[in-house]
């Protein structure tokens, strides 16, 4: 008693109360398949996504709506919806693969980060309640999460999976501290550190003139990146995706939405009079990043592109009071610069019970997926090797 007097926990009280209370509690699941569950839900869905401290972006709302909308097929939406005493407190939005059952998230390749909505209140009963109400009942159903990151509220619905699960490596992404530039440049070595101070000089120096579009602005915004984004990679291959009207539509349809909540910044730089510069900053409460831009290319002649993005990017997280500043995916030698921390998102493979010949059938699949790209990335730079010296001979 002393012991825990001096420790401040006061004495003991009896525990069955809270226990009575949590076994009032009323838990409820339900399976939602209709092609507009999304949308009558967003109110909700929102209000968890607020509650739930590891939500990114891609896991509102206003991006899971806009992307089931341009890219979606009638019939495959599946929402996991969990309640407590009537309140949302855990969800997930699943998309069907195809006629055996086999589940994964939207997105694509068009998301950095997958993730379910879970209460941070009660996020270890929601994960088992979820896990728990996910349609994976025959044997070769499953379900596979792509780009999911070490610390997602989705590791503890893994965690509360009781059938087959599988985790592999994923994509890398990139970190650092948001903090002042200055301080950042203490990373750097000397020479690089100077070279970069030089350059931010510049861009201070230059006269751009940074705007943050409203939510009415956006479309117009959008168009602007767009546009500049296709004509700096005209010369190198733009992604075929960034050139589809549906794209367009997505992107302008989920950044009004984020923008108007709060969750996202279009950033337009004005030089001279002209926008010569357009970016899409992502805003979550366990970091942001920098999710796409635009540049005219001349404007490369006149300043370091890189770094007039970068600093805007990471004013504004930091004046949003979030820690971290997120590369996103890639290893574009812009970011290499900073010399990030670097962090593998996961890949989940999830199937029912021990015979689940579909599930271990798609593991294997990611696992030989994986070994071979480790075995290009691992050869392929002693086959360069080797036969730049057999042309020196």
């Amino acid at each position: 008693m002393k012991l825990r007097q001096r420790l401040g926990a006061g004495p003991r009280v009896p525990a069955q109360p809270a226990r009575d209370a949590a076994d009032r509690e009323c838990w409820t699941a339900e399976v939602l398949r209709a092609d507009d569950a999304l949308e009558r839900f967003a109110d909700d869905w929102d209000d968890l996504h607020r509650r739930c401290s590891t939500a990114t972006a891609f896991q509102a709302a206003p991006w899971l709506r806009s992307w089931w909308n341009a890219y979606g097929r009638p019939g495959a939406l599946v929402l996991v919806l969990v309640r407590r005493d009537g309140r949302l407190v855990g969800a997930a939005a699943l998309l069907r693969r195809g006629p055996f059952g086999g589940l994964t998230n939207l997105g694509a390749g068009l998301v950095d980060f997958t993730d379910v909505l879970l209460d941070d209140d009660c996020a270890d009963r929601a994960a088992a309640e979820l896990a728990a109400a996910l349609p994976l009942r025959r044997p070769w159903h499953s379900l596979e999460l792509r780009e999911v990151h070490p610390s997602a509220a989705v590791q503890r619905v893994y965690a509360h999976w009781r059938g087959r699960r599988h985790r592999y490596t994923d994509s890398l992404c990139q970190y650092l501290p948001a903090v002042p530039m200055d301080e950042l440049l203490k990373r750097l070595p000397g020479k690089t550190a100077q070279r970069s101070r030089v350059k931010l000089r510049k861009i201070a120096e230059s006269g751009v003139v940074v705007h943050s579009a409203t939510a009415e602005e956006v479309p117009h915004a959008v168009g602007e990146l767009l546009r500049l984004h296709i004509l700096q990679w005209q010369d190198r291959g733009v992604t075929p995706e960034h050139r589809t009207a549906r794209f367009a539509e997505h992107l302008t349809e989920s950044t009004t939405g984020l923008v108007a909540t709060g969750r996202a910044v279009i950033h337009r730089f004005e030089l001279d009079g002209e926008v010569v510069a357009v970016n899409v900053v992502i805003l979550g409460a366990p970091f942001g990043g920098l999710y796409m831009y635009g540049a005219h290319p001349k404007l490369r002649e006149k300043l370091d592109i890189a770094g007039l993005l970068f600093g805007a990017a990471l004013d504004e997280i930091r004046a949003a009071g979030i820690p971290v500043l997120s590369l996103l995916r890639g290893q574009e030698p812009y970011k290499q610069r900073w010399r990030p921390d670097r962090l593998h998102n996961q890949r989940l493979v999830l199937g029912p019970g021990r015979l689940a010949p579909w599930a271990a059938a798609r593991a294997l699949r990611v696992r030989a997926r994986t070994a071979a790209v480790h075995l290009l990335r691992t050869r392929m730079p002693r086959l360069k090797e080797a036969l730049s010296q057999r042309r020196l001979r």
